[in-house]
Order: structure tokens, then sequence, then C-alpha cells
């Protein structure tokens, strides 16, 4: 697969790094017999967070990647890997 820039990737490997270490600390809550519902709650925290990432690199790939495939023909296999990355996504 041929690279190219994507206009959201500083911001998407910002958000990563802090649900990186928003899972270290619910690793450290489990480790500290925290409360279940403290830890459900962290938890669900992670789940938005990834969530609104996700949509971010949708974003991405529609504004950069579309074009990008448009421009090369490509489109037929764009929206092909679009359909599979979405149904793999969304369960």
């Amino acid at each position: 697969m041929e690279k190219h820039t994507h206009s959201h990737q500083k911001q998407v490997v910002n958000r990563l790094a802090r649900i990186e270490g928003h899972i270290r600390g619910i690793k450290e809550m489990v480790l500290a017999e925290r409360d279940c519902p403290e830890v459900l709650l962290q938890i669900a925290a992670v789940r938005k967070a990834l969530d609104n990432t996700a949509k971010i690199i949708l974003k991405d790939h529609l504004e950069d990647c579309l074009i990008h495939a448009v421009n090369e023909g490509e489109q037929e296999k764009f929206l092909a890997d679009l359909q599979e990355a979405l149904d793999r996504y969304i369960r």
C-alpha cells in the first residue's frame, strides 16, 4: 500500500498516547483493588476516547485517502476496503 500524508496524524497519535496512559491508570486501579464500578467507569471513558479517535481516523480517510483513490482511479478498491474496515469496527 502506498504511503501518503494524513492531515490528522499528530492529533491521532496524541490521543492514542493519552489513551495509553489512561489504560496504565486502569491497570493500576485494578492492582490497587479499587471498586469495580470505578474501574468500569474508567474503561467506559477509554472506549469513548477510542471511538472518538476512530472518528478522526475515518474523517482523515474520507478527506485524504478518498481523494487519493479517486485521483488514482482506485475508488472501487477504496470503497471495498472501507466497507471491510467498517464491518470489523462496527460489530
